[in-house]
């Protein structure tokens, strides 16, 4: 509730407790008034229209009193509204001067007294029902306040989620992030040990490319570059450990399980290849010689998130990791490299050709490797 909704609701409240509660104690006494004076009004008025008029002393003593005593009973129900029966006892004490001032010992100066205590009920039963509406509008703004408070809080919370979604998101696919919030499965993002297949690419001639090239056309390309194969990874549910310049490195049966993770990598190096490969005439208009490699290793690894509060990745590490890595360094232009597991993964899926002997920068032992394309 809005501050301008309390105060409209306080308003209409005052006026709804003073029409019914406030004004009725002061008709009754008015009518008991002009009753009490109704002889006089009346002697003096008649002449003037050439009437007379017997006035019955008994039956004006009872209005008299009758009226007064709707003034009590106004009193005595208006209490119900602030809980004070202080003017009630008022209202009474003043009834009952002014019966035992009609019936018993007459005198006009008791009398106007009796009203006067009818009077002063009236005014102290209106103060009554202000200071109970005034701490009600206490309450109430307290009450706004409290929830404003909450809101507030709700609302820090609602960011801090938003802003731990767009972190997410910067390495998991959609889905994953999706499912993470919704399931509040936080868990899957505890360090943890995984077989997974990791995909490194790059371009090739890319160092010379930018020494020689406006940053402003290097930036271009990237974008060009990691916006279609960011959707790519998206389209084949692979997560995104970092992209570093024009180096993109991805892992999939992470942090949720995929079926076969290395026929997946596979898949989409393909993909990837055949869509830089068409970025890349575009490029060659402009005369940018830019090649595309890819190293794909398959193997057991320890996957979590690493940093501070501020900033955070969802990371791999281990052997099949460097090894990955390593081959994407060796790949030339149009290559996609696997180790000997993941070839073991996907050999009925793909061509491929043996490479043995290779010697991988910082593996101090020869290595083999599957130069792989897309089954005939």
């Amino acid at each position: 509730m809005t501050e301008a909704a309390v105060s409209e609701a306080t308003h209409a409240s005052v006026d709804s407790a003073l029409s019914r509660s406030s004004w009725w104690p002061y008709v009754g006494t008015l009518l008991s008034l002009v009753v009490c004076y109704a002889k006089t009004i009346v002697v003096l008025m008649l002449p003037l229209i050439g009437q007379t008029w017997e006035f019955n002393p008994h039956l004006q003593a009872v209005l008299m009193w009758g009226f007064g005593l709707l003034t009590v009973i106004a009193l005595y129900f208006a209490r119900e509204k602030h809980g004070d029966w202080r003017p009630f006892y008022t209202g009474v004490a003043g009834l009952v001067i002014m019966i035992a001032t009609l019936y018993t010992y007459y005198n006009i100066t008791i009398l106007f007294l009796g009203y006067l205590l009818l009077l002063a009920g009236a005014f102290a039963n209106q103060s009554s029902i202000f200071r109970k509406l005034r701490a009600q509008i206490e309450l109430q703004a307290a009450e706004l306040a409290d929830w404003n408070q909450t809101l507030e809080k709700r609302v820090q919370a609602q960011v801090t989620e938003i802003e731990k979604v767009g972190q997410l998101k910067r390495f998991l696919s959609p889905e994953v992030v999706e499912l993470i919030v919704t399931e509040k499965n936080k868990s899957l993002l505890k360090s943890h040990r995984r077989y997974v297949a990791a995909l490194f690419c790059d371009l090739r001639g890319f160092t010379t490319f930018s020494e020689r090239t406006e940053p402003e056309e290097v930036i271009d390309v990237l974008q060009q570059y990691h916006k279609t194969l960011g959707q790519l990874v998206v389209d084949y549910g692979g997560t995104i450990d970092h992209r570093a310049g024009d180096g993109l490195m991805v892992f999939f049966n992470d942090p949720l399980p995929c079926d076969a993770p290395s026929l997946r990598a596979t898949e989409l190096a393909f993909n990837m290849l055949d869509a830089v490969q068409g970025l890349a005439c575009e490029w060659r208009k402009f005369d940018y010689q830019l090649g595309f490699g890819i190293g794909i290793a398959s193997g057991y690894a320890t996957l979590g998130v690493v940093g501070d509060r501020r900033r955070s990745d969802y990371t791999a590490i281990g052997n099949s990791i460097n090894f990955a890595s390593r081959l994407c360094d060796h790949a030339k232009d149009g290559e996609i490299l696997l180790n000997h597991r993941a070839y073991l993964d996907v050999e009925d899926a793909v061509e491929a050709e043996e490479i043995d002997g290779l010697q991988l920068r910082g593996v101090s032992r020869l290595q083999k490797a599957y130069r792989i394309s897309p089954k005939r």
